[in-house]
C-alpha cells in the first residue's frame, strides 16, 4: 500500500526502494553545479558492444547540421530487416547538463527488435556551456533532418514520433510545439516519459522530494539554472524552453505521458496531460504508484518498471501502425 507521509510525500514502492541503494552511487539524488563533471562521467553510456549485446540491430553513426549549422552526431539503430519503417526520434535524459545519445536508451533499443521501428538518437549540445535555445534548436534541427532525409535514411516520414525521458521528454514536447508553430514535419505522436517541463518549481511534488530518489528539487533547480541562467522562474521564459508555460496546446500530436507518484515531476506531468485534454489533444497518461524518477532506466527488472515499459510499447505499437 502506498500512502502519504507526514510531509505529504508518497512512499517509494518497497521493491524500488531496495533498488535505490544501488542507484545512489551512480546517480545521487541531489545534484549541484559542482557535480556536473562527475555526472557527465557517471551517466555516460557504456561501451557500444556492451550496450548492444546480442541485439539483432544495425547501427549507423552519422552527422547532421544542428542549430546555426553546428555539426552534430546521431546514431540510427535499425532492425536487421525491413526498410522504410516507422521511426522514433529520441532525445536523451540528463537534466539538460549531462548524458549522451545512448544514455538511458536500453528500453528504446528494445523497440527496434520488438516493434520493428528505427530509433534515431541525437547528440544535442548541453547546458550550461550551451544554454537555451541551443539544446532545443539542435533537437528541432534533428527533426527537420530526419524528415527531409527520410527516404535516404530508410524511414517512413509518415510514421514519426518524437520521444524522450526527463530532460529529453521536455525537449520532445518542445519540438512537437515548434513543429506545429513552424509548419514543420508532421508527427504521429510525442512520447514523454516523466518529462522535465516547468522551470517554476511550484508544484507540491517538486517540494516534496528533497534528497529522495533520483532527481530532487535541488537537482531540478541546478538543471534549469544551467539552461536558463538568470531568466529562470521569471516572466520571459519561452515555451520551447519550458513547455508547461505554453498557453495554447491545440493541434498537437497525440501524447503518451508517464510519471511516478514518488517523484518531483508528478504534478507537472499530470497538469500537462490535463492541458492537452482541455485543448482537444489525445493524451494517454500513466501515473505509476510508488515509482521514483527514471526507475525504468535504473531498475528495469522491477514489477512497476516492467509495467511501464509494456504500456509505453503498447502505445507506440498503436500509434505507429500503418
Amino acid at each position: 500500500m502506498h500512502g502519504e507521509s507526514m510531509h505529504g510525500r508518497v512512499e517509494i514502492d518497497p521493491e524500488l526502494r531496495a533498488a535505490l541503494a544501488v542507484v545512489g552511487g551512480v546517480f545521487p539524488p541531489t545534484i549541484t553545479p559542482d557535480l556536473i563533471g562527475f555526472m557527465r562521467a557517471s551517466y555516460a553510456s557504456p561501451p557500444r558492444d556492451e550496450l548492444l549485446g546480442d541485439r539483432r540491430v544495425e547501427v549507423e553513426d552519422l552527422t547532421f547540421p544542428g542549430f546555426e549549422g553546428h555539426v552534430l552526431a546521431a546514431s540510427i539503430v535499425r532492425p536487421t530487416v525491413g526498410p522504410h519503417g516507422p521511426a522514433v526520434l529520441l532525445f536523451h535524459s540528463g537534466g539538460m547538463m549531462f548524458g549522451d545519445r545512448f544514455s538511458g536508451a536500453d528500453t528504446a533499443l528494445g523497440w527496434v527488435e520488438r516493434l520493428g521501428v528505427t530509433v534515431v538518437t541525437v547528440e544535442y549540445r548541453l547546458a550550461p556551456e550551451h544554454p537555451h535555445p541551443v539544446p532545443f534548436e539542435d533537437c528541432y534541427a534533428a527533426l527537420e533532418w530526419v524528415a527531409h532525409a527520410a527516404r535516404e535514411l530508410g524511414l517512413d516520414s509518415r510514421r514519426l514520433v518524437v520521444a524522450g525521458a526527463s530532460a529529453g521528454g521536455g525537449l520532445a514536447a518542445a519540438v512537437a510545439l515548434a513543429a506545429r508553430d513552424r509548419g514543420g514535419p508532421p508527427l504521429r505522436g510525442q512520447l514523454l516519459d516523466y518529462p522535465m517541463l516547468d522551470d517554476r518549481g511550484g508544484t507540491a511534488s517538486t517540494r516534496a522530494f528533497d534528497g529522495v530518489g533520483v532527481w530532487d528539487r535541488v537537482s531540478n533547480e541546478t538543471g534549469w539554472a544551467a539552461l536558463l541562467g538568470d531568466a529562470v522562474r521569471g516572466p520571459d521564459v519561452p515555451t520551447y524552453a519550458a513547455p508547461a508555460r505554453a498557453t495554447d496546446l491545440r493541434g498537437l500530436p497525440p501524447a503518451f505521458i508517464d510519471v511516478g507518484t514518488a517523484e518531483i515531476f508528478r504534478d507537472e506531468a499530470v497538469e500537462y496531460a490535463r492541458a492537452l485534454w482541455a485543448a482537444g489533444v489525445d493524451a494517454e497518461l500513466h501515473v505509476w504508484p510508488g515509482a521514483f524518477h527514471a526507475c525504468d532506466i535504473f531498475a528495469p527488472h522491477t514489477r512497476i518498471a516492467r509495467s511501464m515499459i509494456v504500456a509505453r510499447e503498447d502505445w507506440l505499437r498503436r500509434t505507429l501502425a500503418d
